[in-house]
């Protein structure tokens, strides 16, 4: 009888409790490491799954970042373990969990882009780009907080979820609109991450948090199911700390989408394979040209020191450094490039996917209404706006409008003209704004002012931390479909500096 109460009492207390959640150290855990510990047995999806997302309930009250997290995460881990434990196979990005800004379709999580009037939108489907990440085995952990509608490159603030906070000093910005994906994937709240940009919005974020963001070249990568901004300027893509994990990111999403026009203009300037380009010493030899044209234009003195820096570092790696690099009328060119296309895009994203006869028009957006003084005035700006009358802004594409043909032009010709590789600039000339006077301390935003307008990538990787713990950035615009010489040289660079740092708050 003593012997079964002895087995009873180790029942109870040993060998009949649940098990407890592996204890992993996610702190800069890359795709490479994640799968590698799933070969050798050290942790599975799941459990990685449960980590990031305790990491999620600990923290993220600090910074406002996360907007959802996904409740079938747990689920689609533990599918993709019962299939790597089957196959012993790995699919690309096998349980890699993914922050996904929130004005990207997800199927059975809301798509808000920080609006009252999409709070209770629950998309039917997948964006494009969605599928092919799921496809590639990634598993959708959250939704990011964002700037309202992706309005302001300013600070990330919206109706549903606030203001986020940048997790490398509380007190200021992680700019916008996806600073709530640059502040989770910094903290360490997930593997990977996905932004959009318009204007600045995955370069900006990447730069205020110490990240890796690639803006590609427009038409690489569909838009199809994404809350637009500009759809003519608009580009998603990847928000990782490592340029590896970057280029695993792009390396799924990128392809043609019969459902987004403009990226039949990728045919036959794509690759499959974009890791191959991840080479250490992708910058002996590379010419870099260095274009003071913006890395002088009212630049903070500790910005300043960095870029002058980055380039001493990059001549150390090999490069040949091309400086003060002039594009004729650069100022001209550059001018009257934006269009006030908000509307019908929007309208037309409510109509394909909303469908709603409450929710139809932007008016109906304003009725509903926002917290925010910031949207409010952006929304109201559009009611009666239309395209302009000037026939010299036709508002089209980067691929037919000769206004931004004759911009992109400008800067190749120059680039051909030196066999340049890349041109480089801060990705911000200033420090990150303090969230209290975000308007006034907005200075130096050099991502708004070339690759929106002509469609070239450009990929910002950090550069260094000024005082105040304050990260910054380094941006590498390229000419069209050149993301293969831009990996090369922005992970040679990665790997030479190694800038990157986690957060401590």
């Amino acid at each position: 009888m003593k012997s079964i109460y002895a087995l009873l009492f180790l029942c109870l207390f040993s060998f009949c409790k649940s098990p407890q959640p592996k204890q992993i150290n996610i702190d800069e855990l890359t795709i490479s490491e994640i799968h590698q510990a799933f070969q050798n047995g050290d942790f599975s999806a799941e459990d990685l799954v449960e980590a990031y997302l305790s990491r999620i309930e600990a923290l993220d009250s600090s910074l406002n970042s996360i907007s959802v997290t996904n409740p079938g995460a747990l689920a689609n881990a533990k599918k993709l373990d019962a299939e790597f434990s089957k196959t012993g196979k790995l699919r690309p990005l096998h349980g890699i969990p993914l922050i996904v800004k929130d004005n990207i379709n997800t199927s059975g999580l809301t798509t808000t882009a920080g609006a009252l009037a999409l709070a209770d939108f629950y998309p039917t489907s997948d964006a494009f780009i969605i599928q092919k990440l799921v496809d590639a085995g990634a598993i959708i952990l959250a939704k990011s907080n964002m700037a309202e509608w992706a309005f302001s490159p300013m600070h990330s603030e919206s109706s549903t979820q606030g203001t986020t906070r940048n997790p490398y000093n509380l007190d200021h910005v992680p700019a916008g609109s996806s600073g709530g994906t640059g502040a989770s994937i910094a903290a360490n709240f997930g593997t990977i991450g996905l932004g959009t940009d318009t204007g600045n919005s995955i370069r900006g974020p990447s730069s205020h948090n110490a990240l890796v963001g690639f803006r590609t070249t427009l038409g690489l990568v569909s838009r199809e199911g994404i809350v637009p901004l500009y759809l003519r300027n608009d580009v998603v893509g990847p928000m990782c700390r490592t340029v590896e994990d970057a280029t695993k990111v792009l390396q799924a999403i990128a392809g043609i989408d019969l459902k987004d026009p403009i990226t039949h203009y990728s045919q036959g300037k794509t690759t499959t394979n974009y890791t191959q380009f991840l080479k250490k010493d992708g910058m002996k030899g590379a010419r870099i040209g260095v274009f003071r044209t913006l890395s002088e234009k009212d630049t903070d003195p500790e910005i300043s020191a960095l870029f002058n820096q980055s380039l001493k570092d990059m001549a150390m790696l090999g490069a040949v450094i091309i400086d003060s690099v002039k594009v004729e009328n650069f100022d001209s060119l550059r001018r009257n490039q934006w269009c006030p296309v908000f509307r019908a895009d929007l309208e037309k994203f409510l109509a394909d996917y909303v469908k709603r006869d409450t929710m139809k028009t932007i008016r109906d957006v304003i009725r509903v209404g926002t917290t925010s003084e910031y949207a409010r005035k952006g929304l109201e700006s559009f009611v009666d706006s239309s395209l302009p009358e000037n026939p010299e802004i036709n508002c089209g594409d980067a691929f037919t409008d000769l206004k931004r043909i004759a911009f992109r032009e400008a800067i190749e010709k120059v680039m051909d003209s030196l066999k340049l590789d890349a041109l480089v600039y801060p990705s911000w000339n200033n420090k990150p704004a303090q969230i209290d006077r975000f308007q006034e301390e907005y200075k130096g935003d050099n991502s708004q002012l070339i690759a929106p307008h002509t469609g070239q990538p450009a990929f910002t990787v950090p550069m260094g931390f000024t005082s105040g713990n304050l990260p910054a950035g380094l941006q590498f615009l390229g000419k069209m479909w050149t993301e293969p010489t831009l990996i090369r040289l922005v992970y040679s660079y990665e790997q030479g500096t190694k800038h990157r740092k986690a957060p401590v708050f």
